[in-house]
């Protein structure tokens, strides 16, 4: 599949299963180029064995709603993607409930991209992490 071009929110979801993301159980909710929405419902098994919600998967969900929006912002020609760095900081965190992301592209270039993600507890609106990666387009040999 060529990874350039728009994508639906349902075209991205169309994706997610029998992924990692699949398994998280995201949910792409809306998707314009340089902005897409996301969610997930915490369940026991999203939990770390001290009862609160793991670090790995609320990167998973940020790192995701990231990377998806990252295809369409690909340039013409571009083949794909892949996350060179990311970096994350928890201010909180949860035990159950809806966790939202938003990502927001901060720099579009040919060979790299850049984007922040926020990711809040859907309930009391509070932050639970901010997030940042670099995507590296990648190109035909």
């Amino acid at each position: 599949m060529a990874a350039t071009g728009f994508h639906t929110a349902d075209e991205l979801n169309a994706l997610l299963p029998g992924t990692l993301p699949g398994l998280l159980g995201i949910v792409i909710d809306s998707h314009e180029p340089g902005r897409l929405t996301s969610h997930l419902d915490v369940r026991p098994e999203l939990l770390a064995p001290n009862g609160y919600l793991h670090a790995a998967t609320v990167v998973g969900l940020a790192d995701t709603s990231c990377g998806l929006a990252t295809r369409a912002l690909l340039a013409e020609g571009a083949t794909g993607f892949t996350t060179i760095e990311l970096k994350s900081n928890h201010l909180g965190t949860a035990r159950e409930g809806r966790i939202d992301a938003v990502a927001t592209n901060v720099h579009a270039g040919r060979t790299t991209q850049v984007w922040d993600a926020v990711v809040t507890d859907a309930g009391s609106g509070k932050t639970l992490a901010l997030f940042r990666c670099t995507q590296s387009v990648l190109w035909p040999r």
